[in-house]
């Protein structure tokens, strides 16, 4: 063991909070992973004292709470694998540790290396889900000076990333000193997420929730799901990701009113062609590129800015082939992309998809395609791998913006990448226009996608 832990702490609300309700939980919430998604900030500050920065954030944690009291509950299974929130107030944990290692030995923070995992809270989801608290967080102090690792474990049910990284935001403001204004605090009401709530008028087919395409010749995707996947850290400075956004728009006509492709489209695009070369596939090859899509301002009303939970919508191409995707011009792969985001960003598609959701008999089927091999207990699920490929975002995201009083992180990065073939853009912590992308993919392929990713650049 690298890390030590040298204290734990249960922390609740400091002030009362409603008790002996079941909290409502939307579709778009019940079909998440039922785990806890992680995630690290590395603070390099040789001014902090621990023990008083533990002392502040419990203070803040509990004070936090109040707004947030959701995150001190605990989830219930009911019929049908659905969730359901009781909000008994039982409480988040906070622990301090130390570690045997200094922040430079830790290399470049792969969420692969089982050192890193020492780094977040660790949960045992053989306990009964009622007995795993929602929000977890370690503070870890490195060996040999006082830089620090903040690891977050939260209940992927009970928020996205954007939720996260609001709760986190206001966390560090109120530990650092500062008071949130009324603006800040959340929007609690998942029942504009109910498909009772926005009834759908149209329905859609919604291949997002189906089977993705498989290997030719393959009847099933056992083999990929045996395949080790491979972490890697790749950096665009601001001209090489501007040169790649001019190469998906040198065909790409604004006459139309259309705006030029974004970042996340061409670089996307990029991913999606490296990828398929990559992996050698047959030009015949289906493949597919799925993603999330923001749906908070896709409704009418919109919903505030601060909503908590979960916004998020899964989309996917229509199915293309491996051929067209690495011989066709950059923007051909932008705009299967731009179209799978404006698809599920419509209102209708959001409705429809909501009530596909509703009339779920079980969810537990819509939600193993969001798991991996030997997750909480399944052995098979459906993987989402080669031929296809998982694309997300971070580009809007302030994340190099939490404070807690140490100023802006050295790094931010995820706690862990799942076995598929990912890619995740996020800006750098330099602040120059610069990205990098957080790249899991199949470890027999992956020196050829790197060698691909950058030849062709």
């Amino acid at each position: 063991m690298v890390v030590t832990i040298k204290a734990s702490y249960v922390v609740t609300p400091k002030e009362e909070t409603p008790k002996g309700q079941f909290f409502c939980l939307s579709e778009v919430d019940q079909i998440c992973r039922p785990d806890h998604t992680p995630s690290i900030y590395i603070y390099n500050n040789n001014n902090v004292n621990v023990n008083v920065l533990v002392q502040r954030m419990r203070d803040s944690l509990s004070q936090i709470l109040v707004h947030y009291y959701p995150l001190c509950g605990r989830l219930n299974l009911i019929e049908g694998g659905r969730l359901k929130l009781d909000c008994n107030a039982k409480g988040a944990m906070l622990f301090e540790a130390e570690s045997t290692k200094t922040m430079d030995e830790y290399g470049d923070f792969s969420p692969n290396d089982d050192a890193i995992k020492e780094l977040i809270p660790n949960l045992d989801y053989s306990q009964p889900i009622e007995d795993l608290p929602l929000f977890l967080a370690q503070v870890t102090k490195f060996h040999g000076g006082n830089a620090v690792a903040i690891g977050i474990a939260m209940s992927h049910p009970m928020c996205d990333g954007i939720s996260a990284l609001q709760f986190v935001y206001s966390w560090a403001k109120l530990t650092r000193g500062d008071s949130l204004h009324p603006t800040e605090l959340p929007f609690l009401d998942r029942t504009v997420f109910t498909a009772s709530r926005l009834p759908a008028s149209r329905r859609f087919d919604h291949p997002e929730f189906k089977i993705p395409p498989l290997i030719l010749g393959r009847t099933d995707d056992v083999e990929e799901r045996k395949k080790k996947t491979k972490f890697a850290l790749l950096k665009l400075t601001a001209e090489q990701m501007q040169k790649l956004k001019q190469k998906a728009n040198i065909d790409h006509s604004c006459e139309s009113g259309q705006r030029p492709y974004s970042r996340f489209e061409a670089i996307g695009a990029y991913i999606w062609r490296c990828a398929c070369k990559a992996h050698g596939l047959d030009k015949a090859q289906p493949t597919r590129a799925r993603t999330m899509v923001n749906i908070r301002n896709k409704v009418n009303p919109p919903l505030p800015k601060n909503y908590f939970g979960n916004g998020l919508a899964r989309t996917v191409t229509e199915i293309c082939y491996a051929g067209e995707i690495t011989s066709k011009l950059l923007s051909y792969g932008a705009q299967r992309i731009r179209e799978a985001v404006e698809m599920s960003g419509n209102e209708e598609y959001i409705r429809s998809q909501l009530e596909f959701l509703a009339q779920q008999e079980t969810m537990d089927v819509i939600r193993n395609k969001y798991m991996v091999k030997g997750e909480h207990g399944k052995p098979d699920v459906s993987f989402y791998g080669n031929p296809n490929i998982m694309l997300g975002s971070w580009l809007s995201m302030p994340m190099y913006e939490v404070d807690f009083g140490l100023g802006k992180p050295y790094y931010f990065g995820p706690g862990a990448v799942y076995p598929l073939d990912y890619g995740i853009m996020a800006p750098s912590r330099d602040g120059d226009g610069s990205i990098v992308i957080f790249m899991n993919f199949q470890m027999a392929d992956m020196e050829n996608f790197i060698n691909i990713f950058w030849d062709n650049l």
